[in-house]
């Protein structure tokens, strides 16, 4: 018998485990399944209103179909610059956010403009079901891509410092997560609201 034979074998150091979905994505998903669902109660709101009488009620004003359609694609090509900036390189980064964030403040400034519009002509929250629905329906969207805009804002500053490697882009990545998110419920809210 030899020396070496008695040994006992070295422990392998512990492998990394690495969970399918990491705690940010979980964490983004939860969110966007809880904002979901509030949409969805909205959303069925304004469809028992919508179809339960004429719509839009005698002498309330039309909702103003051409400056929304030209701002929704605003709000929708926001997520070219966004989508490219996920791919691009760390210089790119910090331009593309910045576009982004331009382009959902613009978004939200044409949509300010036409509420203000809207109420001149005598359509608030107290005209009924008609205004309580389409301001609590849409003014609840306002306030999520306001919060989107803020942290697009947040993100663009963090990537001009360099906080953003190929290894470390989590909050960028959910930030993206969001964006899309509160773009597509827009695709969902343009047509249901001001379309049909």
């Amino acid at each position: 018998m030899s020396a070496g034979s008695l040994a006992m074998p070295r422990p392998r150091p512990p492998l990394e485990r690495v969970p399918p979905v990491s705690n940010t994505r979980l964490a983004i998903l939860v969110i966007i399944v809880a904002e979901s669902m509030l949409f969805a109660g909205l959303i069925g709101m304004y469809l028992v209103f919508r179809l339960s009488a004429t719509w839009p009620p005698p002498g309330l004003p039309r909702l103003p179909l051409a400056v929304t359609a030209l701002n929704t694609v605003v709000l929708l090509a926001s997520v070219v610059p966004l989508s490219r900036t996920m791919r691009a390189a760390d210089a790119a980064v910090a331009g593309g956010l910045a576009t982004t964030t331009a382009l959902g403040a613009t978004f939200l400034a044409v949509q300010g403009f036409e509420w203000a519009r809207l109420v001149q002509h005598g359509l608030t929250l107290r005209s009924g079901t008609y205004g309580a629905a389409f301001y609590v329906l849409i003014g609840c969207h306002a306030v999520h891509v306001v919060v989107a805009v803020l942290w697009l804002a947040i993100m663009a500053l963090l990537a001009r410092r360099g906080a953003f490697t190929a290894r470390r882009h989590g909050a960028l990545e959910m930030c993206a997560i969001y964006w899309y998110f509160v773009c597509g419920l827009w695709a969902v809210l343009f047509p249901l609201v001001y379309v049909y």
